[in-house]
């Protein structure tokens, strides 16, 4: 009996030991030496990359920024108060990377492709580099299709293209956010993509920009990255590079995005934060000696694909805070010479009641009138410098008790444009009425039509216009060229108009 029970264990071992397999595995494993504001320091990774993600022993993930010869920086994703010195920190192999997809149209994420809208998990198979090297010139082509934002005074005098980089720059409340919001909900009917990207923003004002767009029926074509202020601080130097990746992956599938980074001020506190903590040498307004590259190698992702890469395009619409008007700062600086122009606003002319506010003579784009559709360049191809002249008269008109006769026809017309103008917060206008209603002006047909009344004349215009002549509009909108006939409609149509308004 004995030797039975005996045989049977044996058979049971051999079996046991013809099955067994090695699972004997190696992994490089190194120690937390200090942690402070989501930043730790650790050493015994002598062979992971910049950007590779680890993982502490508590499961929270971060990524190595600072490579040392004894040590390695890591800012930590997620919560670092659990993380303790001494605790184990494995290396990954894989270099931090972000969900991109379809899927994502329509939701709020944080940086890292997480979903916090309540709207259940996002699916997406396909990954994307939150750092890539841009594309080089070879790969680009020159910008020349327009990107309209709805805004009169940006499509008329400060034109954007396809795959331009325009900065967006004043002080507090004067109306950055806005632009912004006006472009995307402009973006409905014209095939654009649109990323907004907010970072160390309130929670609250970013629920606020959500429900503007959701409420003009502008959700379906926008994603939203949001980093707030309430964000562990490495979110907020991520969000905006989260966000150009999965502008990138819409843009090798050759279709035109359009990303906001409001705002890159924040962007580099939250830079200049983890610096000091990881003891980088610091330098002017103790930012550390990169912070330009911070920002240009972001922002140079942004263009214009040739044909053969499929044609794709990333617009960026970086916003920088300027404190006091201060436009020789170091960070706006920095982003001026890396953007091809910029929109200026202005806080006087703001609280003066012009909205937007954007001031012509401090404000330029560099794509110029390659960005317009040839009628807008025939209408407003004078408005700019129109406009410049009518500001330096009006203010020597102010000190001066005369004025000569053309002077005064100057003013009053350049008074006028100056109302025409103005714009109401999310109501873009479509490029054929814009271009309608600057002929109007250009042509002299407001110069009877007293300053308080141009706002009436120009909403009656409309009015008139989209009920009686749609097919001037139409034709606009088709040919993008101001030609004989097209130029005879308009005037008939406008002289009519005069008719019937009343002052």
């Amino acid at each position: 009996m004995k030797t039975d029970v005996s045989s049977l264990i044996a058979k049971e071992l051999v079996k046991k030991l013809e099955n067994f397999e090695s699972s004997v595995g190696a992994r490089r494993v190194g120690y937390v030496t200090t942690i402070a504001d989501g930043v730790a320091k650790a050493s015994g990774l002598p062979h992971v990359s910049y950007l590779e993600l680890v993982t502490f022993a508590n499961g929270t993930e971060g990524v190595v920024v600072n490579l040392e010869e004894e040590e390695v920086g890591i800012i930590i994703l997620g919560d670092y108060l659990a993380i303790k010195e001494g605790d184990e920190v494995r290396s990954t192999g894989n270099l931090l990377s972000v969900p991109v997809g379809e899927a994502f149209l329509g939701r709020v994420i944080n940086p890292m492709g997480q979903p916090i809208d309540g709207k259940g998990t996002i699916s997406s198979k396909t990954r994307y580099p939150m750092e890539q090297i841009a594309s080089g010139v070879v790969h680009r082509q020159a910008v020349n299709t327009p990107l309209q934002t709805g805004i009169k005074a940006i499509d008329a005098m400060i034109p954007i293209g396809r795959g331009q980089r325009e900065l967006i720059i004043g002080d507090r409340t004067t109306g950055k956010t806005a632009i912004a919001v006006d472009t995307i909900i402009n973006q409905k009917d014209e095939g654009v993509i649109c990323i907004y990207v907010a970072i160390g923003q309130k929670t609250a004002r970013v629920a606020q920009v959500i429900a503007d767009i959701s409420e003009r029926n502008a959700m379906a074509h926008t994603i939203v990255v949001s980093a707030s202020a309430s964000d562990p601080v490495t979110y907020q130097y991520l969000a905006p590079y989260a966000g150009c990746a999965m502008g990138e992956y819409f843009m090798n599938k050759g279709k035109d995005v359009l990303i906001i980074y409001d705002d890159l001020s924040k962007h580099a506190w939250a830079y200049r934060q983890i610096s000091l903590t990881l003891r980088r040498p610091s330098g002017r307004e103790a930012y550390p000696g990169d912070v330009f590259y911070l920002h240009s190698r972001l922002l140079e992702r942004a263009c214009r694909l040739s044909p053969e890469k499929g044609g794709g395009s990333i617009t960026a619409l970086p916003i920088i805070e300027t404190q006091a008007g201060d436009m020789s700062a170091y960070i706006p600086t920095n982003v001026i010479s890396i953007t091809d122009g910029q929109l200026y606003l202005e806080s006087d002319l703001f609280n003066a009641g012009q909205r937007p506010a954007i001031n012509v003579g401090l404000s330029v784009s560099r794509v110029g009138g390659s960005a317009q559709i040839k009628a807008m360049k025939k209408v407003a191809g004078n408005l700019r410098l129109d406009l410049a002249q009518y500001r330096d008269l009006a203010a020597f008109a102010q000190f001066a008790a005369d004025v000569d006769e053309t002077t005064k026809k100057q003013i009053a017309r350049g008074s006028r444009m100056m109302e025409l103008l103005k714009q109401g917060q999310y109501q873009p206008q479509p490029v054929a009425l814009q271009v309608a209603v600057m002929w109007a002006g250009a042509q002299g047909y407001l110069d009877d039509v007293p300053v308080p009344q141009v706002t009436v004349f120009e909403t009656q215009l409309h009015t008139y216009l989209e009920s009686r002549h749609k097919k001037v509009l139409k034709a606009i909108a088709k040919e993008k060229v101001l030609t004989p006939e097209i130029e005879k409609e308009l005037e008939s149509a406008v002289k009519d108009f005069k008719k019937s308004f009343k002052l």
